[in-house]
Formats: C-alpha cells, sequence, structure tokens
C-alpha cells in the first residue's frame, strides 16, 4: 500500500524532489495535530541545517559583502516567512497533511507551519539523495528570493537601535504583551518603546516577527 497519496507524490516529483521513501516524505508533510506517531520536526531540524548551509554557501559564492551583511541576508533567506513564502509558491498547502482543527484553525496557511514543513522537506531531500541535491534544489527553489531584495535592506531592529543611538535616546524596549491561539497557529503582539519618543506594537506569528515589524511600525511612525 502506498504511504503518499498519488496526486502529492507527483507534486513532490514535478517540483524537483527526489522520492524513494514514500514513508519519509509522508512524514515530512505530517503535522502532530494528526496524531500520527511521526511527523516533521525531525526531518525540520536537519532541514533547517540543510537550508542554513545552502544559503551560506551560496552568498560566498557570489557576494563579497563584508561577514555583517552576509548574515543580514543569511537570516532573511532562511527566515520563516521566507519559507513560508517558497511553500506557497510551489503549492505546499495543497499537501499538507492536517488534523480537522489544526486545518479549521488555519494552519495550512501560517507562515510556522509551512516555513517548518518546507525545512521539513529539504531534510528529507538530504536523506533520499545528498547535500548536493538539496543545495541545488534550495537554488532554484530560492532564486527569486536572492535575485530581490531580501535582506539587503537593513534590519528594522538594527536601524531602529542605531536611529535612537544617534538621536541620543536609550535603547528600544521590546515587550511581550499579548500570545494567543494554538501551539500551532500562535499570535504574538509586541510593543516597542523608546522613551520619551513613543511607542508602537504589532502582531505575528513569531515573537520574533512581532518585534521586527514593530520596530518597522515605530519607524515609519518616528524616524
Amino acid at each position: 500500500m502506498s504511504a503518499l497519496d498519488p496526486e502529492t507524490k507527483a507534486w513532490l516529483a514535478d517540483t524537483g524532489f527526489t522520492v524513494r521513501d514514500e514513508a519519509l516524505w509522508r512524514e515530512a508533510l505530517t503535522h502532530g495535530s494528526t496524531g500520527e506517531a511521526r511527523d516533521y520536526q525531525r526531518l525540520e531540524f536537519l532541514g533547517d541545517r540543510v537550508l542554513g548551509l545552502a544559503i551560506a554557501g551560496w552568498l560566498h559564492e557570489r557576494s563579497g559583502d563584508d561577514e555583517g551583511r552576509l548574515a543580514q541576508r543569511l537570516n532573511a533567506l532562511v527566515s520563516k516567512r521566507a519559507c513560508a513564502d517558497v511553500a506557497r509558491a510551489i503549492a505546499l498547502p495543497d499537501h499538507l497533511r492536517l488534523g480537522k482543527q489544526a486545518r479549521d484553525d488555519g494552519a495550512a496557511q501560517g507562515d510556522n507551519v509551512l516555513g517548518d514543513v518546507m525545512e521539513a522537506l529539504l531534510g528529507a531531500q538530504h536523506v533520499e539523495a545528498g547535500f548536493d541535491t538539496a543545495r541545488d534544489l534550495v537554488r532554484r527553489l530560492w532564486a527569486s528570493a536572492m535575485d530581490g531584495g531580501a535582506g539587503r535592506s537593513k534590519h528594522p531592529k538594527s536601524a531602529l537601535q542605531e536611529w535612537a543611538a544617534g538621536n541620543q535616546r536609550r535603547p528600544p524596549d521590546y515587550e511581550l504583551v499579548d500570545r494567543s491561539g494554538p501551539d500551532h497557529a500562535a499570535k504574538f503582539t509586541v510593543r516597542v518603546k523608546v522613551h520619551k519618543v513613543g511607542e508602537a506594537e504589532a502582531t505575528a506569528g513569531s515573537k520574533q516577527e512581532a518585534e521586527t515589524a514593530a520596530a518597522r511600525k515605530f519607524m515609519e511612525i518616528y524616524g
């Protein structure tokens, strides 16, 4: 009996993945909400490292930037949002294996779940066919992000930190003011304040992303 739906197997192959062990790919696409014994988390752990090395090598090869700028671009290109954008571009949400409640809660479109599963698929590719094929796949799927402006501009938190110092203000203070929703679709609201200047709030799917969005909003208002 096939472990994968035939449409999902065909989609994986068409996207460029090497599908031999169907159970491995089923695992990569399975969310913990299904209650199955194996879900994507172990493969996500591996895929995160595969993606990081693939992007780092690519940046080093094509850019003469210093370490700080390379790190800035790397962080942007491997972020959950970047991974989720790639996942949507290849129609990954159509093939996610979710429990009913997680699906009803919108997990199939959330950056956190999509980003995690995208990494899990890269981990599965590494297991099935080795790093070189996973790296080549990353270069194809991330080509648009790499050629675009991802990570080229200064990170909003760094920009705000420098703005505060340049205006002789205290460093920005970030505060988590709310966390809501189930773990697979959590929402975090963060407030950033600069003493005697003002504050701004933003909500996102992770605390880090909410801090970034709050810093960006603060600079739009006060910068």
